[in-house]
């Protein structure tokens, strides 16, 4: 019953992902122009829900969905692995139109050419978990 839940709550992120066109490549080729707010709108209004949701977990002292307590660990200090991995992120998200949300959104909406990006965005991830021991921390 739970999967059924989040397969229901998947299909309905996605269908407002493709109805606010969030999974348009046209938007997301705006974005990267300046040419519109509309996708600094949404992933601006995302971020200050983060934010929120973050901080009343934190408040609320909120148990994972098995029963443990939630605990936030803090993150490493360190610029350097957050730049190389937002630059990657960026030219992957610049060069496919899509981040990895709207990946998904787009193949089941029937644009087949996206599987080609999911293939290689699986294939990235794959390689990461190889080299992840060598990378330096």
């Amino acid at each position: 019953m739970r999967y059924i839940t989040y397969l229901a709550v998947g299909v309905f992120f996605g269908i407002v992902m493709f109805k606010s066109e969030a999974a348009s490549w046209f938007r997301i080729y705006e974005m990267f122009q300046f040419g519109s707010f509309h996708m600094y709108g949404i992933i601006g209004s995302a971020l200050v829900l983060g934010i929120l949701g973050i901080q009343l977990f934190k408040i609320k002292n909120v148990k994972a969905v098995g029963g443990n307590n939630l605990k936030l660990q803090p993150k490493d200090k360190g610029i350097a692995r957050y730049l190389i991995g937002g630059i990657i992120f960026g030219l992957g998200w610049a060069l496919a139109g899509a981040c990895p949300g709207p990946m998904y959104v787009l193949a089941g909406a029937g644009y087949a050419p996206i599987l080609i990006v999911i293939v290689g965005a699986l294939l990235g991830t794959f390689v990461y978990g190889l080299l992840r021991s060598k990378l330096p921390h």
